[in-house]
């Protein structure tokens, strides 16, 4: 098992071959930024930097040296709104900016412990904590949340987190165990203090049972399994240049950002492209809980925190297997200094079973290929729960997107044996409530190159008795959707929809325009009312399928920024212009998730649960892709010790 660790930047005039133009900013570049802004005469040293990025050439062709432009949101400490910003590297200025007055940053990293120093040394948290028992304030454990936008007097205008506190009986032990029940304190970020302690009560006591899942508090373990060891002797297959993936047939562009985490660009098989851009541009989980303060847990992970800075450096050996090559990220940290992750994005290939197989009863011959996979992941963690994001690529043209939700659940506490309505008793004292994680891809369709269209797919009964007279037939009806607001839909598995895209200038053997479909497969229905605050917020979850015709600056589901947002600027908005979706450039918005009614299993830690997403060949090809994939024998499998070839 070798470490192919190949960091994502590297010092000027040491690249092997010209960058991509979708290459990251490395940490050089991110330094240029922020000298260029410090030195623009409208900013200075009192600016903070919400996000650094790349700005994405509207395109890129191999060979083409593209001048390297970032975009930037700055903000003060004291003052609202954000600036954004423009910045040419070559030329060394700002070259457009604007402000955005009611515009909130994220909440940053930096600020997360700041918030839980500032909650707990706030008299009036500390007086509560007493109430129920809980006076060594250095055991007590604030997670600060994002606030949302639920108009409560005397948070208009405010840049605020709301936090929810546990109790850590000692070093390294699982405070998740111990929620601090009807205890939230309002934190004012720019202020830096507390502007009110909403105090519940204290009928429900502090669950002290211990509910441990580091290996150090474990005192038995069941008997371990025999190795299962990845060989690969001869290395990987994949080349890795750069940012420049190829794989097989596959080629593309692996990218990353502070707010989206991991990006690809420049998606081919074969040479034919499939999709400019795809990302995970949203996720939010909203709690389906009205008691106390739990109704404020709407929080949007990407666009008010920013999944890239929550990503995990990963372990070789651990979180993937095999032969790995690792890409870091260089991203900015609030006061324009480097953060830097090691080991950011893991690429591995994976065993994938069975591509094809047939048997001829006739003349007992076999023919079987197996195939392989290419997996390109990341790991963020927010707060208590950790998602891995991987995107799969096989030998037959589909694209997979699967997310693996773990962690630990967000705990409250409930009087032992009495939980409530909204929630189920995971361990005595101890609550998981019920929530949704909903997550929106962003997919910049190219399906065979320009001018695509979007169609809509479902099968039915034949109705007319007089052509299915034996009542077994069906059929399949396919639609093409013309426009933003004919295109806003929902998943159907009563006539098993679903949506393909097409390039009505290019055709198969068959005469047919070539396509790709999107298949929904973990699809979610939302339970907040339409004009509640959190329904104003998430409006993007009301259909399964967004079709927007393609717009650099429309970037974000739910808006571009979220921190106390109104609900305005998203993909609901976008929409509204009803643009025409006919042979042209195309953006597919799919929403899918978890409904998470939780288990007692989901603690003290929760076993990954999986959703996600297909992008399959749909008449892209004139027959099977995977027809020519080589036969082999693995001469490495034994059956009983004895090598299953004779050898």
């Amino acid at each position: 098992m070798d470490d192919l660790h190949l960091p994502a930047s590297a010092g000027p005039g040491l690249a092997s071959t010209p960058r991509h133009p979708m290459t990251p900013l490395d940490a050089g570049e991110i330094r240029q930024v922020v000298a260029i802004i410090r030195a623009d005469a409208a900013f200075g040293e009192d600016f903070l930097f919400e996000v650094i990025e790349l700005k994405e050439p509207a395109a890129c062709g191999d060979g083409k040296a593209w001048p390297r432009e970032a975009r930037a949101n700055v903000f003060l400490a004291d003052k609202p709104g954000v600036w954004r910003l423009n910045v040419s590297l070559a030329d060394g200025v700002v070259t457009a900016k604007s402000f955005h007055p009611e515009a909130r940053p994220m909440i940053q990293l930096e600020q997360f412990i700041q918030i839980e120093d500032i909650v707990r040394a706030h008299p009036d948290f500390i007086a509560a904590c007493a109430k129920r028992g809980v006076t060594d304030m250095s055991k007590v454990c604030v997670d600060p949340w994002s606030a949302g936008n639920f108009n409560v007097p005397g948070e208009e205008g405010g840049y605020l987190s709301h936090t929810f506190c546990w109790l850590r009986l000692y070093e390294n032990e699982n405070f998740y165990a111990h929620p601090i029940e009807g205890i939230n304190a309002v934190v004012d970020i720019k202020a830096g203090k507390v502007i009110r302690v909403d105090d519940y009560g204290a009928s429900v006591p502090v669950p002290m049972g211990e509910f441990n899942y580091e290996a150090q508090f474990r005192t038995e373990f069941r008997k371990a399994l025999k190795p299962l060891d990845i060989i690969q002797p001869e290395g990987a297959s994949f080349v890795l240049d750069g940012r420049v993936i190829t794989w097989d047939k596959w080629r593309c562009v692996i990218g990353f950002n502070a707010r989206e985490g991991l990006t690809l660009h420049d998606i081919s098989y074969d040479g034919r492209p499939i999709v400019n851009r795809a990302s995970i541009a949203e996720m939010v989980v909203p709690y389906g809980v009205p008691e106390n303060g739990h109704f404020r847990k709407n929080v949007f992970d990407i666009g008010e925190y920013g999944l890239g800075k929550l990503t995990n450096s990963l372990t070789l050996g651990c979180d993937c297997l095999g032969h790995i090559a690792y890409l870091d990220a260089a991203l900015n940290t609030m006061h324009g200094d480097i953060f830097h992750i090691e080991k950011a994005i893991c690429i591995h290939e994976e065993d994938d079973g069975i591509l094809w197989k047939h048997w001829d009863f006739r003349t007992e011959r076999t023919e079987v290929r197996r195939g392989r996979k290419l997996v390109i992941s990341s790991i963020c963690t927010v707060g208590n729960y950790e998602y891995a994001f991987y995107w799969h690529f096989d030998q037959a043209g589909m694209i997979q997107f699967e997310m693996k939700a773990t962690g630990i659940i967000n705990t409250s506490a409930c009087i032992p044996g009495q939980p409530g309505k909204y929630g189920v008793e995971v361990a005595p004292g101890v609550q998981g409530h019920i929530h949704q994680h909903a997550f929106c891809a962003r997919l910049e369709m190219a399906v065979d190159g320009p001018g695509n269209s979007v169609v809509e797919c479902n099968s039915y009964a034949e109705e007319d008795e007089a052509k299915n007279p034996y009542g077994n037939a069906f059929y399949q009806q396919d639609i093409v959707l013309k426009t933003e607001l004919a295109a806003c839909r929902k998943a159907n598995p009563e006539t098993h929809r679903y949506w393909k895209v097409i390039n009505p200038n290019k055709f198969n053997h068959t005469g047919k325009p070539v396509g790709y479909k999107l298949m929904p497969e973990s699809t979610l229905t939302p339970y907040f009312k339409p004009g509640s605050p959190s329904g104003v917020r998430s409006g993007f979850m009301k259909n399964h399928l967004w079709v927007t015709k393609f717009d650099a600056e429309e970037r974000y589901p739910a808006g571009e920024y979220m921190n106390h947002s109104t609900g305005a600027g998203g993909v609901e908005d976008f929409v509204k212009q009803d643009r025409n979706l006919e042979n042209t450039d195309l953006v597919l918005w799919h929403v899918f998730g978890l409904h998470h009614q939780v288990r007692t299993e989901d603690f003290p830690v929760q076993p990954c649960i999986k959703t996600g997403f297909k992008l399959m060949p749909t008449g892209f090809f004139d027959q099977n892709p995977g027809i020519d994939v080589a036969p082999s024998v693995n001469k490495a499998s034994k059956l009983h010790g004895t090598s299953c070839c004779g050898g």
